[in-house]
């Protein structure tokens, strides 16, 4: 009997295995979806067309004495030396000599066009505090006017305007870059030609 028991036993487990099998569930990697990427597109290239022969154009010359218009801005600055602006010494606001010689050229400019009126910009490198340097650019415009007024310049057709730090010429922090702020400006404004 045992060992029909045990052959029993062996069936009904058997049995009872096969009746309630496991279902064995299999792992399907899902593979992500990759995010789509914008990519644009190329512009469109312009077909290269080449351009007919032409004749050519005279070539109009310049004048072969090369000067600016009388008159003008342009003259202003040439008679001035090249350069409309005097510059000063740091912390100073006395005119050196070289500043007077431009500062007489351009005076005598000032009296040959008596319809042209001028603002003076006074400038300041960007070392101290914008109170200080507004100060100190508005003695600088002051200066420059006072000396052309000096050389015959009627004073009602200059005026004065401190910008202090404000306008910079010259981006550099250094020593020249400094020199090149500390500047009166003589603005020629209305009245001359072009």
């Amino acid at each position: 009997m045992t060992r029909q028991l045990i052959l029993l036993l062996t069936a009904a487990a058997f049995m009872t295995a096969c009746a309630s099998k496991p279902k064995v569930v299999e792992e399907v990697a899902v593979a992500e979806t990759p995010k789509p990427v914008f990519v644009p597109e190329p512009a469109p290239q312009a077909p290269v067309v080449q351009a007919p022969i032409q004749q050519q154009q005279p070539v109009i010359q310049a004048p072969a004495n090369n000067l600016p218009t009388p008159g003008s801005v342009d003259d202003f600055i040439y008679q001035a030396g090249g350069d409309a602006r005097v510059y000063f010494g740091y912390d100073q606001f006395n005119l050196t000599p070289s500043a007077m010689d431009n500062l007489r050229a351009q005076a005598a400019w000032l009296q040959q066009y008596p319809s042209v009126n001028a603002v003076v910009e006074g400038n300041a490198d960007e070392r101290g505090t914008r109170e200080y340097n507004l100060a100190l650019a508005a003695r600088r415009a002051e200066s420059v006017k006072s000396f052309l007024v000096g050389q015959g310049v009627a004073s009602r057709r200059l005026t004065t305007v401190s910008y202090g730090k404000e306008r910079p010429i010259d981006a550099r922090s250094s020593e020249a870059g400094w020199a090149r702020n500390r500047n009166g400006h003589t603005n020629v404004m209305n009245g001359a030609v072009g």
